[in-house]
């Protein structure tokens, strides 16, 4: 029932008559009774969830066996602090859990975060309207955001999985070392500024302006890091079309050392002029075969299909090297024809 209903939450399709957004609402109020009706931490129930709120924080305990899922009300918890939902999740999987759900989100930061390293088989689920900072730093574990994230999501991230079935904030995965994130909508300014490593990110939407400053993530076909962007978003029917533009703002690709940027520009709306560090470069087909796994698990994600929404322009289909173009940095070029003369 909660996966059915989340998959109601989460997916874009169409309504009919109906706003997606009372059906989403109705949504919600029947997860939450769902939640609220789930036995408490005290209970010696057989159940695999239980659940724990401000009122029954301090019963938390290991769990027990076929105990597999603790769901957390943080409705009347701070924040932030030593009190807070994150710290909680903390002090929970430190005694044994590793499949949570939060839910009545208002505005609680850090979920996911401080948990420490090698946290692989950890999930966290987080409903209604979260905070900031979630997943920052995390080193292994899943976060899936079921609405809008807010700023500094995925910072410094170093393992692991991080899924938002809207929109993020400022500065998404600032400083990312690794892991893998997906975003079903839009991302506002800088994105992936000073990013290092691996970090392999879709974002089916676009951005504002800045994506991935100064970013220094190696060789993508060789073990370096990327960035996918799609530039598409829903309409009333829950299909996907192109925005107006795939990318608005300037400064793509700014300064960065590393990495590439994989874009969905058919029209090739882009200009040299948004550039600022980059170049354009042909998609090969060994950039395809790289980002083409996690295009299949966007599609898995957010029915988002490859072959009827990613390669479908006017209604054509098309190739990958006639939809996507790579960004890559300049510096590369520049000293690749160094090394050319040299020889």
């Amino acid at each position: 029932m909660i996966e059915g209903l989340t998959l109601f939450n989460d997916r874009r399709y169409d309504a009919g008559t109906k706003k997606r957004s009372s059906i989403v609402q109705i949504v919600k109020e029947a997860l939450h009774k769902i939640f609220d009706a789930t036995p408490t931490i005290e209970a010696k129930s057989g159940g695999i969830y239980h659940r724990i709120c401000w009122s029954n924080k301090d019963c938390l305990r290991p769990p027990g066996r076929g105990e597999d899922v603790l769901i957390e009300n943080a409705a009347e918890f701070p924040p932030e602090g030593e009190e807070s939902v994150a710290r909680l999740l903390v002090k929970a999987y430190k005694m044994g859990w590793k499949r949570f759900i939060v839910y009545n989100a208002r505005g609680q930061r850090f979920c996911g975060s401080g948990l420490g390293p090698h946290t692989t088989g950890v999930r966290i689920d987080v409903y209604d309207s979260p905070g900031d900072y979630l997943g920052s730093s995390m080193d292994g574990a899943e976060l899936y955001i079921h609405g809008n994230g807010q700023d500094q999501l995925g910072q410094i991230l170093k393992r692991g999985k991080l899924v938002v079935f809207g929109d993020v904030g400022q500065t998404f995965m600032y400083g990312a070392k690794g892991g893998e994130a997906y975003v079903l909508g839009n991302a506002a300014g800088r994105p992936l500024i000073n990013a290092v490593g691996k970090p392999r990110v879709v974002i089916n939407g676009t951005c504002l302006d800045y994506l991935a400053e100064s970013f220094m993530a190696g060789d993508p076909l060789n073990g370096g890091g990327f960035v996918v962007v799609n530039g598409l978003e829903p309409d009333d029917k829950g299909n996907f079309k192109e925005q107006d533009t795939p990318y608005p703002g300037s400064n793509l690709f700014s300064l960065a050392s590393g990495g590439a940027i994989y874009i969905r520009d058919p029209h090739c709306k882009l200009v040299d002029d948004q550039l600022n560090g980059g170049e354009f470069s042909i998609l090969t087909s060994e950039d395809w075969e790289l980002i083409l796994p996690y295009l299949k698990e966007n599609e898995r994600l957010f029915g988002i299909s490859i072959e009827n929404d990613l390669l479908v322009v006017d209604g054509e289909k098309k190739t990958p090297q006639e939809v996507y173009r790579k960004v890559k940095p300049l510096k590369t070029a520049i000293l690749a024809a160094g090394e050319e003369v040299d020889d």
